[in-house]
């Protein structure tokens, strides 16, 4: 690696108590130096001076493990392309990253960490743009996909699923997510599952919860139709099926995390040899079961299927609904030598994980999207051990790590994770 990873953890350390000064400076600096650019970015930049950080936050936290930074970039490199990023914005991008660290990190910067920044800043242009490059030679990678809204149904009173038809095949995966824009909202992205394997006549299906504030969510919801076309970024993701697998699975939802769920169980419904599978699928009440008649209809299909419904009594807390699903889970017992897939809540993951590895279960065999870290509060965080603990970095957009807690801040929107869809 061409930069200590030291020196770049230390000098972000610095900085990042004033990350959205920071961010402010950031954009303010490659707008007033290069005005084209603003035409990129959405009208409100509130959020996304959040997901610059969230970005700068992922690519840091992989320093050590070039293997996991290559196969980030890569990925930021190739979805990057619906935002039209080209090789020519990256050198005004990395100019004004650089000036934003130097005026931040006052005394503390020296020519030694701007040139670790620099080399840092090279690594992740040459990246990028490579696995852009390599996208755009492929004949069925496009920048984005255009797709109809050819069907909608409302599951929920903030909930709908929506049935979209791309206008050439999209290739993905059970189990992965995609990123969609509305010339509703222009230039806003945002992440949701894929709720269905592929299909024979190539439609997707997208279960999509309104959040407060959240201006794509409530469009979809609330006023997106039938016949209006909508923008897909590249199927991401790889919390699929382990290839060649015949260990049982156990599958734990929660809200709209069904959607990816379900997708895996239609994958597995079509394999040749069948599996013993159990579906945990957690609600915040009986109402928000919204998909109950596709759950029917797998169950019905699939005779080593079994789902178990866990929701609490009409206006209990959300304690009370994490404590029913942990509680069936344990009285079900050992989970050893179980395939496991986690969706749902950023919460959801993190704590079903370490309950599940007591009750046997091999953490190697637990799948899920990437959740944010969790933050230790207990003592006072210095530059010298910020990265030493794990924390919930509080400027971090939770889209781009996991689906939203139903308590969530109100500007976050209900989705799948999508770590790579960050613009930077």
């Amino acid at each position: 690696m061409p930069f200590d990873p030291a020196v770049i953890r230390a000098s972000f350390a610095v900085v990042e108590r004033r990350a959205d000064h920071m961010a402010k400076y950031f954009y303010a600096h490659l707008f007033t130096n290069n005005p084209g650019v603003r035409d990129f970015f959405p009208e409100h930049m509130e959020e996304q001076r959040d997901r610059l950080f969230a970005a700068l936050t992922q690519l840091v936290l992989r320093l050590e493990t070039p293997e996991q930074l290559t196969g980030y970039l890569r990925a930021l490199g190739r979805d990057h392309r619906k935002f039209q990023a080209a090789p020519e914005h990256y050198p005004a991008v990395g100019a004004s990253l650089i000036a934003a660290l130097r005026h931040f990190s006052g005394h503390s910067w020296t020519p030694e960490i701007e040139s670790a920044w620099a080399a840092a800043y090279a690594v992740i242009t040459e990246v990028m743009t490579g696995a852009a490059a390599e996208a755009e030679a492929e004949p069925d990678s496009p920048a984005w996909w255009e797709a109809e809204v050819t069907g909608r149904r409302r599951g929920a009173p903030d909930i709908v699923v929506l049935t979209l038809r791309p206008e050439r095949p999209y290739p993905f995966r059970a189990g992965q997510y995609l990123t969609v824009c509305s010339p509703r909202v222009p230039r806003v992205w945002r992440p949701y599952s894929i709720a269905n394997a592929p299909r024979a006549d190539g439609t997707l299906e997208l279960h999509v919860r309104r959040v407060r504030n959240g201006q794509l969510s409530t469009a979809l919801v609330d006023d997106v139709l039938p016949g209006e076309r909508l923008r897909l970024g590249p199927a991401l993701g790889d919390a699929g099926l382990v290839p060649g697998s015949r260990r049982p699975l156990l599958a734990v939802a929660g809200g709209t995390g069904w959607g990816q769920v379900k997708a895996l169980l239609e994958e597995l419904v079509r394999a040749p040899e069948p599996r013993r599978a159990v579906v945990f699928l957690a609600a915040r009440d009986d109402a928000d079961q919204y998909d109950l008649g596709a759950v029917r209809e797998l169950v019905g299909r699939y005779d080593r299927l079994e789902v178990l419904l866990a929701a609490p009594a009409d206006r209990a807390d959300r304690e009370t609904g994490a404590r029913l699903i942990t509680s069936r889970l344990t009285e079900r017992g050992d989970w050893e030598g179980w395939d496991i897939h986690l969706s749902g809540p950023p919460d959801l993951a993190p704590e079903l994980t370490g309950l599940l590895v007591g009750l046997g279960a091999d953490p190697a065999l637990i799948r899920h999207d990437p959740v944010p870290e969790t933050f230790n509060r207990t003592r006072p965080l210095v530059p010298s051990d910020w990265f030493l603990d794990q924390r919930d970095v509080p400027w971090i957009n939770r889209t781009e790590l996991g689906t939203g807690a139903d308590d969530r801040p109100a500007a976050v929107e209900e989705t799948a994770p999508a770590v790579v869809d960050v613009e930077i």
